[in-house]
């Protein structure tokens, strides 16, 4: 049997293979940053050429950094940046416009109309509110806005899909998704498992250019021979921040990880039962098999690294991994908080108006104060959130899998698992996008079952909760208090 497997990472900035052993530890990997563009204020697009060219470019580089040939992959997973959308020629493969990412704005005066009208019909059948940030209206503007493209559309030369339908029908000549993704477009009953009809009317798109849902683990198809040099069956597709989930392990009811990067996804196991919030985090597919399907919770902090980097730019630290030691060089914070309202608050304050506020500063406040501050906020942020998540999925959290760069830093992980209550677990290996779509797809191929996923999930470390309990109560109520602080502020001084 062949004894590797590799996924492809197509994420917002950038591409990445990577190749793993049958112990699931990484033999090689290669990237490429992947440019995106701006062309007017709150527009967010990328080159979908591209995106195929530099994905062939990491493939070839990673099998020769390997010593591998393209016949020796047993089969390759899918991950990608979700919700950005991509239209292109069914018979050519040629795209009919740049593709507009999930960051993109252009929809927002749409998006407030939908929530007023349609806004519980949206979130009942998708789990999603209406908003820029999926794939309907974005494919909706598209339809109106390209020439000729709604006459294509209807008359079944256009095919549409998000960045993972792009790759398997440029590597595979195949017109497919999988749920993960499918549940990001606001297009898809999350329940039926299907794309809904009433939906479809509400944004006018034509079922004919919508990809065929296959289960996330399951054949998809296999490359074209002339591009990577051999067949590799692709046998797994997930969306990034699902692949990360399914990569820790957390494929059961009460599984969660957060992804600590610029901002910070935190995904729930839900299992079997569609998880409805009233904390607005989102209703979203986790994985699905032949025969299984996994629901998960879902909620966003805009700012986790970036608060770090922020730092960075004034010059308060040379790099990012200078924090720990000098958060490590206090004994405490000294009552200095950092609200990184930078762009807001998101789930599960919701507060547009917010912004970033930083309290409890003297005379005696040094850089290391500010250091501490900003670790010490990813963590509330993070609380916050699991607490929300809590309050809606009826039970609570036994550990919290951690994973994203920020996860470096011990002190953050041991604040958090201070301010939760509970373990902190940090996996050996911290890109587990990629892990998780390696996983998945080698599962399909019968490279592992299921049941081997978690022992293939190696912890580098976990992280004991050991802080007083009054000391915890005590730090919470003050960053409730720098909270309330910052919320609203646009309001107050406009």
């Amino acid at each position: 049997m062949k004894k590797h497997v590799a996924a492809i990472d197509l994420g917002t900035t950038g591409v990445r293979l990577v190749i793993f052993d049958r112990e699931a530890k990484e033999i090689a990997s290669a990237y490429r940053e992947l440019p995106l563009s701006f062309p007017r204020p709150g527009w967010v697009e990328q080159d979908p050429r591209l995106m195929v060219r530099l994905t062939l470019e990491v493939a070839q580089e990673a099998l020769a950094r390997a010593g591998l040939s393209p016949h020796d992959i047993a089969a390759l997973g899918i991950t990608n940046q979700r919700e950005t959308t991509v239209v292109w020629d069914r018979v050519t493969g040629e795209p009919l416009h740049l593709v507009i990412v999930w960051q993109d704005r252009r929809t927002a005066p749409r998006c407030e109309g939908l929530r007023r009208a349609h806004g519980d019909l949206i979130r009942e059948r998708s789990g999603l509110p209406p908003d820029p940030y999926f794939s309907a209206t974005k494919l909706e503007w598209l339809l109106e806005n390209v020439p000729g493209l709604r006459e294509r559309a209807e008359a079944g030369e256009v095919a549409f899909g998000t960045v993972d339908s792009w790759l398997l029908f440029a590597l595979c000549g195949v017109h497919a998704t999988d749920p993960t993704n499918a549940s990001r477009t606001m297009l898809f009953d999350i329940r039926r498992l299907a794309w809904d009809e009433e939906l479809l009317d509400l944004f006018s798109v034509p079922r004919g250019i919508l990809p065929e849902v296959r289960p996330s683990l399951s054949g998809f198809g296999v490359t074209v021979a002339d591009l990577l040099g051999a067949e590799i069956p692709v046998t797994g597709v997930l969306g990034d921040q699902q692949a990360a989930l399914f990569g820790q392990g957390a494929l059961e009811r009460g599984g969660a990880k957060v992804t600590w990067g610029t901002g910070a996804f935190l995904l729930l196991n839900t299992g079997n039962e569609v998880p409805e919030s009233s904390h607005g985090l989102l209703s979203t597919v986790a994985y699905a098999t032949e025969g299984r399907v996994a629901y998960a919770l879902e909620g966003s902090i805009f700012v986790a690294g970036a608060a770090i980097q922020w730092l960075r730019d004034l010059g308060l630290v040379s790099a990012a991994e200078e924090t720990e030691e000098l958060a490590r060089s206090l004994r405490g914070n000294d009552g200095v908080y950092f609200v990184p309202a930078l762009v807001g608050l998101g789930a599960p304050h919701w507060d547009p108006y917010a912004r970033g506020a930083i309290l409890g500063l003297t005379r005696g406040t040094t850089r290391a104060h500010l250091a501490r501050a900003a670790l010490e906020a990813i963590a509330y942020g993070t609380h916050d959130l699991v607490r929300a998540m809590e309050a809606d999925a009826g039970f609570s959290l036994s550990e919290l899998r951690v994973d994203g760069g920020a996860a470096r830093n011990g002190f953050l992980c041991q604040f958090q698992a201070d301010i939760l209550g509970i373990p902190v677990v940090r996996p050996a290996v911290l890109e587990t996008t990629a892990l998780g779509a390696t996983l998945a797809a080698g599962v399909s191929a019968g490279v592992w079952d299921l049941s081997d996923i978690p022992g293939l999930v190696r912890v580098e470390r976990r992280f004991v909760p050991r802080m007083p309990p009054a000391e915890r109560e005590q730090l919470l109520r003050s960053w409730e208090a720098a909270l309330k602080r910052a919320m609203g502020w646009v309001k107050e001084v406009s």
